[in-house]
């Protein structure tokens, strides 16, 4: 194009325009010192730089466990005594890394061996490893020979064993079977499974082709009596629900995947009966009510992770099943107590709420009740006092004997309860004056209500686990803003043993710094609001400096998640923030663990998203730092980070100049329909064009883009339909707007964790916010996992 000389206001105006956007330090930012320091700070790689971190333990037996620590030679494997709290190593690493080298003709570190999971067999005689796939070793740990490799699974998840290791129960073409563990001799239970309509098969969002196409092995949806005597599991009927359509890519042709996806508002969604089989007379009975909707109280599935039907519990004596019979809509869920020889069902109680009913508020948690007395009484978690509180019920007669917790403040998970001692041990939250409301702390009250005990005392977020015995927990303490303890307590919370403390020199030493704890007041001028708020390690406070948000709006969970240490480091935040930028991550009002109103904040109007409490938080931290550029704001997030972070755009133009929105569900109509009938509503037509999910759609809002948006997907995310991105897309299409895309081929709901996403959300940012060029063909490396 030839030179046109214009007119000297008009370059100007370009000038002053250019200016805005890249001052005059800009270049001190972004460069590709600031990029290594970044990729550094990422979450895999910043944990590798703490040693001696929060314990995870996996129990040998009722007061023992094994646990893989990062130490400061490398990794070991390590045996605690929860009696003691004495730590000690599970094995001579030197002497097994020797002989495992000969007998697999290959050379291991004993720092670094090449397993990160064991298991003990023949009375902690031997160990069992994997050596990549489907290759076990196992090795003696007297004379130290190892034998393999052999196929068998380290942990077979597809067998379910019974408590008294009689039997194993297992699925094939998705009738239930059981197994005699002495003889090996099968036992059919069910014979009338069919295509879409199965028995113990783990179904419904957000994996259904990542798991076929992965092959996965997946654990049966079922809970055995404690006596072995019976199987309580489901038969799913998905049948007739509306199928959704994946197309992987592959050379020479596209392979099409289609899944069971129920929407909002959809005549026909996933239903099931629930049965109780007895395993010696091999036979089962359903349990009499007609089929239960697949709605859950926690959000999004029927089942815990590991796929342990969660809504079912046995009383302690296998005489009553207890489970809850939920309702389309989330309003209203019923406590069953099943007689499961006959399947003959009695309502024990009724929940009600006019927006959601919750068992536990936690995203899938656990759900916090429990029946007594041999299924006399019941624990009942339920918020009716608009705090999430405990209540003991008389289960004969479904009337409420007393509250066992009560008070402006929440009851995390109910972890123990000790019925000859008369105690509940249960996490709680806000019970602490002056104190984040957000840490976990341990209690335990006796049944009746009284006698109160605040069991783990330190000022931190605490990370509970309970021996199997009951007798001890471990205790993992820590904050944002203060590394991890791990201590072995009495159930009486007194402190048996430290076992170790974290050290963090490593990190420190090139140059890592924690977070600030920050709060600000909400759109209401009154609540606080909690969160975090990261800066650049090399920050100067004569400069000025966009900021970011990190949105995760809920409403099951907030962006800050648990107050741990580990929190600061997953985030990614810090590592965001030394390209030059501040980042702040705030729980808005309609996100967990405070009051019930507060949770309920934009019920049935998801296109709030907390975004006015983002907007006010982000102006009141202008005013606190005076660094931060209240003209260069941006926003990113994941899933529904990603819808809300291109709604931030939509509905506040003006105030957000650049958004990374990554695997959003942009139009809830288009999501799972658990995730839309819980925080929605129920889809009601409200006109022959619309209804009343309309105004929570960014497609709707396409004309007011104004500023920077990268929209990401990928091709195969079976949670998040690829629908939801290219309605978005095509509206701004049709309003004639420029945005950036990137598509990633053949990737799941997962692929924001993918460093070449990392780097791309990085150079999006520098160059629209920094106005910065990135630098050319930086690659980040992650360690392997």
């Amino acid at each position: 194009m030839p030179f046109v000389r214009r007119p000297a206001s008009r370059l100007l105006m370009v000038i002053g325009a250019l200016a805005l956007v890249a001052p005059a330090h800009a270049g001190a930012q972004g460069t590709r010192g600031d990029y290594a320091r970044a990729e550094q700070f990422l979450g895999p790689n910043a944990q590798e730089l703490v040693l001696d971190d929060a314990v995870q333990p996996n129990w040998i037996a009722a007061d023992r466990f094994w646990y893989r620590n990062r130490g400061a030679e490398g990794y070991e494997f390590l045996v605690v005594d929860m009696t003691t709290g004495i730590r000690r190593p599970a094995f001579d690493a030197v002497r097994l890394a020797a002989s495992l080298s000969v007998a697999a003709d290959t050379s291991y570190d004993p720092h670094k061996l090449p397993f990160r999971e064991i298991r003990f067999v023949d009375g902690e005689q031997r160990v069992r490893f994997s050596v990549g796939k489907k290759r076990q070793w196992t090795c003696d740990l007297t004379s130290y020979a190892c034998v393999g490799p052999d196929t068998l699974p380290l942990n077979d998840v597809t067998e379910v064993p019974s408590p008294n290791g009689r039997w194993v129960a297992f699925t094939r073409n998705d009738n239930l079977y059981v197994r005699e563990v002495a003889t090996g001799r099968e036992t059919q239970l069910t014979n009338d499974a069919g295509p879409d309509d199965g028995y113990a098969k783990p179904t419904g969002c957000c994996a259904q082709v990542t798991n076929v196409i992965q092959r996965r092995p997946q654990r049966p949806v079922l809970v055995w009596s404690p006596d072995s005597r019976y199987i309580a599991t489901y038969k799913m009927d998905e049948r007739h629900v509306r199928r959704m359509y994946l197309l992987e890519t592959k050379s020479p042709a596209f392979v099409l995947h289609s899944y069971p996806y129920a929407l909002p508002g959809d005549s026909v969604i996933p239903a099931y009966d629930t049965y109780v089989f007895d395993v010696a007379a091999h036979r089962g009975v359903k349990v009499d009510r007609p089929p239960q909707a697949a709605v859950n109280t926690t959000c999004c599935w029927l089942t815990t992770r590991d796929s342990v039907l969660k809504d079912v519990k046995w009383d302690p004596a296998s005489e009553h099943l207890f489970m809850t019979y939920g309702h389309r809509g989330y309003h209203e869920l019923d406590l069953l107590d099943v007689n499961p020889a006959t399947g003959q069902a009695r309502t024990v109680l009724t929940e009600k709420s006019p927006t959601f009913v919750e068992t536990n508020l936690a995203s899938g948690g656990i759900p916090d009740w429990r029946p007594l007395s041999h299924g006399r009484e019941v624990i009942w978690f339920s918020e009716r006092s608009g705090w999430a509180q405990l209540y003991l019920y008389d289960a004969r007669t479904g009337a409420m004997e007393h509250p066992i917790t009560s008070g402006a403040w929440t009851v995390g998970d109910v972890l123990r309860v000790d019925e000859a001692g008369g105690w509940v041990y249960f996490t709680a939250r806000g019970r602490e004056a002056g104190r984040d409301p957000y840490f976990r702390f341990l209690y335990r009250v006796k049944l009746d209500g009284t006698g109160m005990q605040l069991l783990t005392p330190e000022n931190a977020d605490h990370d509970v686990t309970f021996a199997p015995s009951g007798a001890e927990f471990l205790d993992n303490y820590s904050r944002l803003d203060a590394t991890p303890v791990t201590v072995v307590r009495r159930a009486d919370g007194t402190l048996i043993h430290e076992v170790q403390r974290a050290d963090p020199s490593r990190l420190f030493a090139e140059g890592w710094k924690f977070p600030t704890p920050i709060t600000v007041k909400a759109r209401d001028g009154v609540t606080d609001l909690y969160g975090l708020l990261y800066r650049p390690t090399n920050f100067d406070s004569t400069k000025r400096y966009p900021i970011i948000d990190y949105i995760y709006p809920g409403p099951q969970v907030g962006p800050v998640g648990d107050r741990a240490f580990a929190s600061a480091l997953r985030s990614g935040n810090q590592s965001l923030a030394e390209l030059g930028f501040f980042v702040v991550e705030l729980d808005a009002m309609g996100t967990p663990f405070r009051s019930k109103a507060f949770h309920d904040t934009y019920y049935g109007n998801m296109g709030d998203n907390g975004i006015p409490d983002l907007v006010t938080g982000i102006e009141q931290l202008g005013v606190r730092y005076p660094q931060i550029d209240l003209n260069r704001v941006g926003i990113y997030g994941h899933s529904g980070g990603g819808f809300s972070s291109t709604d931030a755009m939509l509905r506040y133009p003006d105030f957000f100049k650049v958004a990374v929105s990554r695997a959003g569900n942009h139009d809830n109509r288009s999501y799972d329909y658990t995730w839309g009938e819980k925080y929605q509503g129920l889809l009601v037509k409200t006109s022959d064009s619309t209804d009343n999910y309309d105004r929570q759609a960014n497609q709707r809002l396409a004309a007011n883009l104004k500023g920077k948006l990268l929209i990401m997907y990928g091709t195969m995310d079976d949670n998040v339909s690829p629908v939801n991105s290219l309605l978005l897309i095509n509206a701004l299409i049709k309003a004639n707007k420029n945005f950036d895309l990137l598509v990633l081929p053949n990737r799941n709901h997962g692929f924001g964790n993918e460093p070449y996403v990392t780097r791309r959300t990085w150079d999006y940012f520098v160059q629209n916010l920094l106005g910065v060029a990135p630098p050319e063909g930086f690659e980040i490396h992650l360690p392997e996992p």
